[in-house]
């Protein structure tokens, strides 16, 4: 009898726990962005949020927790409830490469969160203010830094951001001394850049594409092996001689460790048909976004995370920046 009641009891409950997860979501949904509004994350998130609550019947509400590259809000989604109701609009920089530049023996991103949807890439954009500098291309600023050794800086979103490691593989290459400077996310350095404070940023594209279109900052090259849609009268890296920048900026949406699987594969399965959506892929690609050029599973994100989370740590070393 006494077994019996314990078979009930555990009956009931996995009933009730198919019945929640089917009843998912039940309440708004909170996905935290660890930038300030206005860069290419938070800009992505703001898009993708708007049609994800419909595809969820919920709201999808964005919240910024700038700071520390993004690991401010990466360790509150970390740390949040295991139920879904609260995501990461994740980038390489928060989750495969600031850690090693930050935290002394950080923790493997795996252990913390359930990788939910890879949402696309981005390319950099190797920028300057043309009221400060005259250059016309990479080379151009090149021969200044080589001669100005020192007195040169360049702006990032963070430690182990793409614009920090670009700049830094880019200044390696070269063999250029230059100031690293950091901010809490791309808006500020955006209008550092602008006001002549930092000399050069390589960009996400989304950061300052509308500054480029309206001549604030000048685009030199951009760090993808095409040029972009978006700039096509900008080269490549590669198109004026000079090697190739082995940084790449993605986004994606991850959940705490121990998400259900139902629940996460009912998230992947929203952003999926949100990412379809006509009106999200035409601003998402005026953003410079490519849609599906990578992982199409949690399972394949998981796969990229583990092993970029190796490559980024390994970078870090060469860099030796701690």
């Amino acid at each position: 009898m006494k077994k019996l009641a314990i078979i009930s009891v555990s009956g009931i409950l996995l009933a009730f726990s198919i019945f929640a997860h089917a009843q998912y979501p039940e309440k708004p949904v909170r996905l935290l962005v660890g930038f300030v509004p206005g860069g290419g994350t938070d800009t992505s998130a703001r898009i993708l949020s708007e049609q994800l609550s419909t595809e969820l019947g919920q709201a999808v509400v964005v919240e910024n927790r700038p700071g520390a590259s993004g690991l401010i809000a990466a360790d509150e989604v970390a740390n949040a409830k295991p139920d879904g109701y609260t995501l990461l609009l994740a980038n390489m920089q928060s989750t495969v490469s600031a850690p090693h530049f930050i935290k002394k023996n950080a923790p493997e991103p795996l252990s913390k969160f359930s990788p939910v949807s890879f949402i696309g890439v981005v390319p950099n954009v190797l920028v300057i203010s043309p009221e400060k500098h005259p250059f016309n291309n990479a080379r151009d600023l090149i021969d200044f830094a080589s001669k100005n050794s020192g007195k040169m800086s360049y702006a990032s979103s963070g430690l182990g951001g793409p614009q920090h490691l670009s700049a830094a593989q880019f200044a390696q290459t070269h063999h250029l001394t230059m100031t690293h400077v950091p901010y809490k996310g791309s808006g500020q350095a955006v209008t550092d850049l602008i006001g002549g404070l930092v000399d050069l940023n390589f960009d996400t594209l989304p950061g300052i594409i509308s500054q480029v279109r309206a001549g604030k900052l000048k685009a030199l090259a951009v760090t993808s092996s095409s040029r972009s849609a978006q700039l096509p009268d900008v080269p490549t890296i590669e198109e004026q001689g000079l090697p190739k920048i082995n940084v790449a900026q993605w986004y994606g949406v991850l959940a705490p460790a121990n998400v259900p699987a139902e629940i996460v594969k009912k998230i992947d399965s929203a952003i999926s048909r949100s990412l379809e959506n006509e009106n999200v892929q035409k601003k998402l690609a005026l953003q410079g976004l490519t849609i599906g050029d990578g992982p199409d599973s949690p399972e394949s994100f998981k796969a990229l995370i583990a092993k970029e989370w190796v490559s980024y740590g390994d970078m870090e070393k060469a860099f030796n920046t701690q």
